[in-house]
């Protein structure tokens, strides 16, 4: 348990502060857009008050703090789902990945009223749109690796 809250406590401050840097220090803001390693990397500002991929952003209004209140009932009941069970020491990892990630993005959305994204990445003649931030790399690692490092092997098997 003490490793996942570990973990959790790192990526939200990784989280918070590369957004407080990027969005602020660095103005994205008002910037718009900065070539990191273009194509590759770009910083590009996208508020999203929505969830995945600005899903549901016409109710944003309405969901802003359902979306920060279920961040915070899954963080509790992962820690939760940790401490019954006793899980690997890659799976409180991942755990803490999840908890750190959600609670990162809710901060944002209490403080802004929408996810604070601003990584972009393309390839190969290839622009993506969209971007994202640092909680929400943690949050798909960490799901990933709940469902990879969790429950009983040869019950899957």
């Amino acid at each position: 348990m003490r490793l996942t809250i570990y973990i959790a406590f790192v990526v939200f401050i990784l989280d918070q502060a590369s957004k407080w840097i990027v969005v602020h220090a660095f103005n994205l803001r008002s910037v718009g857009e900065i070539d990191v390693f273009p194509p590759f990397l770009v910083f590009r500002m996208a508020w999203n008050t929505g969830v995945n991929f600005g899903l549901f952003s016409d109710y944003a209004a309405l969901l802003r703090w359902v979306w920060v209140v279920l961040a915070v009932a899954v963080s509790a009941w992962v820690l939760t789902w940790v401490r019954r069970e006793g899980f690997s020491r890659l799976g409180s990892i991942s755990a803490g990945l999840l908890v750190g990630g959600a609670l990162g993005n809710a901060l944002d959305r209490v403080l802004y009223g929408a996810v604070a994204d601003f990584l972009s990445m393309s390839c190969c003649g290839i622009r993506n749109p969209y971007s994202f931030n640092v909680a929400d790399i943690a949050i798909f690692a960490g799901a990933f690796g709940l469902i990879l490092f969790t429950g009983d092997g040869k019950k899957r098997a």
